[in-house]
C-alpha cells in the first residue's frame, strides 16, 4: 500500500501561515505586484469566487472584491518543503517527493491493513499541525499503488483522507472525470475521445490493447496495470530541459531590459546546467508582447555543440537578438523566457579538439564558486547588468528549485 500527501493551496498556506492576518481571507499569489500577471495559487476562500491558478490579476479582483494579492516568496515555499518533508519522514519513509507539495510513502510492513493505514495518515496530520503549521492542512490518499494514492488525494479536498482498497476497484473511480486522473490531461483526454473513450468507467473497461493504442505505447499498458491496483512503480522523469521565464514589471517592458533580463535568466541556466553536470544543444528564446494591436510572440532557437559554458551561450543568444524585431508605440515585450534542451550529461560531451573551440571550464569552476559562497551576482557578465535584480526564483509545482543556485 502507498500513502500520498497532497499540500492544500500550497503557496497561499504557506503565506497565512506567517502572516496570521490573512488567515480566512480569500488571497491570491502573483509572481509580481502587476495586474496583468496571473495567479499561480489562490486559498480556499478565493476559489469559491472562482479564482484559481491562471486567473489574471484583474480578473481576480473582479470575481473576488477584496481580494489580497501576495507577491510570491518562492525561498519560503522551498523552506516549507523541507519542513515538511522532514516532518513526513518522522512519521511514514518518504518514497519520492514527486513536486514541491507532494509526497509519495511505502507504509511500514506493520501499518499495510486498512484500519492501520488510516490511523498512521492521522497521526501524520497531526505531526503537521504540530511541527509546520496549523494552516499547512493536506490531503492523504491510500491505495494499492502510487498512482491511485495520488488520485485519491485529490478526491477530498481540503483536508481530506480517502482509503482505496483492492476491491473497491475499479468502481471507485468511475464517478471521476478523465482529467481527474493524474497523466491525462488536455491533449490526452482528445486522444481517448478519438478512441471512443469518454468516460473513465470506459476507460477502465478498455483492453490493455486498446489503451496502448490510444497512449501510442507502452504508457497504455502501465494505464491499465494502474487502474487495477498492480504495483507499478513510480516513473522517474529525466531532466530534458533547463530555463527561466518572468514576466516583467511596467517599468521594465522595453527592449533594452527585455534583452538584459533574458541575458541574466541565461547566465542561471548556465549555471544549473553546471550544478547538474549537463550540457546543452539547443536554446529556444521567446518575447510575448502585448499592446494596443493585441498580443504577439516573437520564437527563436538556434542548435550547436554541446556546452555548458556561459561565454559560448552568450554568443548564441547575441547571434539570437540580432534578428529580434523591437517593439514599437503600439505593443511593448511584457513577458520573456529562455530554455535549454537537449541535454546530456557532461561526461559524453565531445570536447573540441582545438584549444579556441574549448569552454572556459576553470573561469566557469571559479565564477560558481564565488556566486555560491558570496551571492548569486556577485559576478556576472555585462550583458546582463541591467537585469541583475530581476528573473527571481520561480517555483514549478514539479520542481523543487535548488535555493543557493537560483
Amino acid at each position: 500500500m502507498k500513502l500520498a500527501l497532497d499540500l492544500n493551496a500550497y503557496f497561499a498556506s504557506c503565506e497565512q501561515q506567517e502572516r496570521p492576518e490573512l488567515r480566512g481571507l480569500p488571497i491570491a499569489v502573483a509572481p509580481l505586484m502587476a495586474e496583468t500577471t496571473c495567479c499561480i495559487a489562490a486559498s480556499y476562500a478565493a476559489k469559491k469566487f472562482g479564482v484559481k491558478t491562471g486567473t489574471q490579476v484583474a480578473e481576480a479582483r473582479r470575481l473576488c472584491p477584496g481580494i489580497e494579492i501576495v507577491e510570491a516568496r518562492p525561498p519560503l515555499y522551498v523552506h516549507y518543503h523541507d519542513r515538511i518533508k522532514a516532518c513526513v519522514d518522522r512519521v511514514v519513509p518518504i518514497e519520492a517527493a514527486t513536486s514541491i507539495d507532494e509526497f509519495i510513502c511505502d507504509l511500514p510492513a506493520g501499518h499495510k491493513t486498512p484500519e492501520k493505514a488510516v490511523a498512521l495518515a492521522k497521526t501524520l496530520k497531526q505531526a503537521m499541525a504540530r511541527e509546520v503549521g496549523e494552516v499547512m492542512t493536506c490531503s492523504i490518499g491510500i491505495a494499492p499503488n502510487a498512482w491511485l494514492a495520488k488520485v485519491a488525494s485529490d478526491i477530498q479536498k481540503p483536508d481530506g483522507l480517502v482509503l482505496i482498497e483492492p476491491h473497491d476497484l475499479p468502481h471507485i473511480l468511475h464517478g471521476l472525470e478523465l482529467r481527474d486522473l493524474s497523466g491525462i490531461g488536455p491533449n490526452m483526454e482528445q486522444r481517448l475521445n478519438r478512441a471512443r473513450i469518454f468516460t473513465v468507467q470506459q476507460l477502465c473497461a478498455a483492453s490493455k490493447l486498446e489503451l496502448r493504442r490510444a497512449w501510442g505505447g507502452v504508457e497504455g499498458e502501465i494505464m491499465f496495470e494502474r487502474l487495477r491496483g498492480a504495483p507499478v512503480p513510480l516513473t522517474v522523469s529525466e531532466c530534458a530541459s533547463i530555463g527561466h521565464s518572468h514576466v516583467l514589471p511596467p517599468v521594465k517592458r522595453n527592449d533594452v531590459d527585455a534583452h538584459s533580463i533574458i541575458h541574466r535568466m541565461m547566465q542561471k541556466a548556465a549555471m544549473r546546467l553546471r550544478r547538474l553536470d549537463l550540457v546543452t544543444s539547443h536554446m529556444q528564446v521567446a518575447v510575448r508582447f502585448i499592446g494596443k494591436q493585441g498580443r504577439g510572440h516573437w520564437d527563436v532557437d538556434a542548435r550547436f555543440n554541446h556546452t555548458d559554458d556561459t561565454i559560448e551561450l552568450t554568443h548564441h543568444l547575441n547571434a539570437l537578438w540580432a534578428d529580434y524585431p523591437g517593439c514599437n508605440t503600439s505593443q511593448a515585450p511584457m513577458h520573456v523566457g529562455v530554455v535549454l534542451s537537449g541535454l546530456i550529461e557532461s561526461r559524453h560531451q565531445t570536447v573540441p579538439l582545438f584549444e579556441a573551440g574549448r569552454p572556459h571550464a576553470p573561469l566557469m569552476k571559479a565564477m560558481d564558486k564565488l556566486n555560491l559562497r558570496f551571492g548569486k551576482s556577485t559576478l556576472y557578465f555585462g550583458a546582463a547588468h541591467k537585469g541583475r535584480d530581476h528573473a527571481p526564483m520561480r517555483i514549478a509545482f514539479t520542481r523543487i528549485p535548488d535555493v543557493e543556485v537560483e
